[in-house]
């Protein structure tokens, strides 16, 4: 799980540009697919019968893409503007390494130098038009022939293990869920399956919206990250929930409500198998979830999430424990499904 995990982290998958991640998948799940296909949005597909036929009516998904940059515009001395994927915090900008385009041009994100910065400007954040990429073009006319406008720009981050289980790297939300899947399939089912990479969450839940009109599940579990906020200085009743402390199932978001039967199914199985877990104690964020269950004539839905800090950074930190207990609940809850329909 952790190999797999690493080695999702590091690819390339800003959303709209989710080719990298998209071809491991495949290549990954071919052997233990019976039918796969790519839908329009450019979400991943993937049907595998299990021990009961039960044909659509499970639906489990996760996102392949993460949050990054794209160029706009670039300035007569080479530097690049750009604007942000997703959700990032403007604060973690400065001095981090990208890498831009299917050329992998290597930049730093800059702004303007300290000893220019006003005792105002020291108290706010820095608005986002402030920002540049510098990627060591000398003029426009250099650049242009290294990138180009609309080109995507991903985090350069190091996957690494530290303390006390611990694993600090970019992406892990949503690769944590893909590789929760990807190890499922390989496994034997307890009933048919249909496993969803969505591509797009970052930016409005927009593949998984097409792909679960495309399914038509009758129930869906979300396989997900969600942010932890167990931090110095951090009010006990602003902490959502703490990586080490199992996997964490929320029974509400900014975007969805859980169903209340497949809350209380996940939880009991959770209980019932010796696996902690968690739920959110703040309600925020929010996932695929909100489209899938507001699909068609609606899915009832539940998310199933490991505890993030950082998320949406160039390094986020989560437990390596709470990986694989996330995989080991799934594969019960999966098992508790199969009993009931």
């Amino acid at each position: 799980m952790l190999k797999l995990v690493k080695e999702l982290c590091a690819l390339p998958g800003v959303s709209s540009s989710e080719d990298a991640v998209r071809a491991f998948l495949m290549e990954r799940a071919a052997p233990f697919a019976d039918e796969m296909r790519v839908d329009a949005m450019g979400s991943l597909i993937v049907f595998k019968r299990g021990k009961k036929p039960t044909g659509n009516k499970l639906m489990l998904a996760a996102h392949m893409d993460e949050v990054g940059l794209i160029i706009r515009s670039i300035t007569e001395e080479g530097y690049l503007k750009f604007d942000a994927i997703g959700g990032i915090n403007r604060r973690v900008l400065l001095g981090k390494a990208v890498e831009i385009g299917p050329n992998k041009v290597k930049g730093v994100i800059g702004l303007k130098a300290y000893h220019l910065v006003s005792r105002e400007e020291e108290k706010t954040v820095p608005k986002l038009e402030t920002f540049y990429i510098d990627i060591g073009a000398k003029n426009k006319a250099k650049a242009e022939k290294l990138v180009s406008v609309g080109d995507c720009g991903v985090f350069v981050s190091d996957c690494v293990e530290f303390g006390a289980g611990m694993l600090k790297a970019k992406a892990l939300d949503d690769r944590i869920g893909c590789a929760v899947m990807l190890k499922l399939l390989e496994e034997e089912l307890p009933l048919d399956c249909t496993f969803v990479f969505t591509v797009q969450e970052e930016v409005g839940t927009r593949g998984a919206f097409g792909a679960a009109f495309s399914v038509t599940p009758e129930l869906a579990l979300i396989l997900e990250t969600t942010t932890a906020a167990d931090l110095p200085g951090v009010e006990g009743h602003q902490k959502v929930c703490s990586p080490g402390k199992g996997p964490v199932i929320p029974f509400m978001d900014n975007g969805s409500v859980a169903d209340r039967g497949l809350f209380e199914l996940l939880r009991d199985t959770a209980e019932e198998n010796g696996i902690p877990w968690q739920t959110k104690h703040y309600i925020a964020g929010g996932n695929d979830a909100s489209a899938v269950q507001r699909s068609k004539a609606g899915v009832r839905t539940v998310t199933l999430s490991a505890a993030v800090r950082y998320l949406h950074a160039p390094a986020s930190v989560a437990s390596i424990q709470d990986m694989e207990q996330i995989l080991k609940l799934t594969r019960h809850f999966l098992k508790a499904v199969a009993d009931r329909v």
